[in-house]
């Protein structure tokens, strides 16, 4: 038996480059790329493709059309998420005041009363109390739930939106 083989190698190199490319580019940058409304919400290009080549081609010129509202997309959707998932809403809330208070102490031992603490050990609490929340706040479940809302949102946008005719016409040869 031969053993199947997957080129890693083409995968990491594309993914670093496309991070690369969204790393160098700044907010202000992103915002000036999006595009209108109307242009992303245009009812009369929306049919369904006629085969898996054509939706294939569709997501690949929307996804590079539309890259800045479908990132804007993800962050909606990353909202929503932690806004209705109240203990990692909650779990954030704790894990972001714990880093500002220590951060916050720049080394001295806390004192409260005849209590004392290092900062270490405030370190090893916040942690331990951290990974509780996480536990009951089912933050791989909400992860999950975003990935599978984003890919079927973009995706399904991307698929059904079809290329304007400007463009379909560009590529034909004659």
């Amino acid at each position: 038996m031969s053993s199947f083989r997957i080129p890693i190698s083409l995968v990491t190199d594309r993914l670093s480059s496309g991070m690369a490319r969204f790393q160098n580019t700044s907010i202000s940058a992103r915002y000036n790329t999006l595009r209108p409304l109307s242009e992303f919400f245009d009812f009369r290009r929306m049919s369904k493709p006629a085969n898996l080549g054509e939706a294939q081609t569709r997501i690949s010129y929307n996804l590079g059309q539309f890259s800045s509202n479908y990132l804007l997309v993800f962050v909606l959707l990353s909202i929503y998420a932690i806004i209705t998932n109240l203990p990692l809403l909650f779990l954030i809330v704790v894990i972001v005041a714990g880093v500002y208070g220590i951060g916050r102490l720049e080394g001295r031992d806390l004192q409260v009363g005849n209590f004392r603490a290092t900062t270490s050990q405030l370190w090893g609490t916040l942690g331990i109390t951290g990974f509780i929340l996480a536990i009951l706040s089912a933050p791989f479940e909400t992860l999950f739930w975003l990935i599978g809302a984003s890919a079927l949102t973009i995706l399904g946008h991307a698929s059904f939106l079809d290329r304007p005719i400007e463009n379909a016409f560009a590529e034909e040869t004659v």
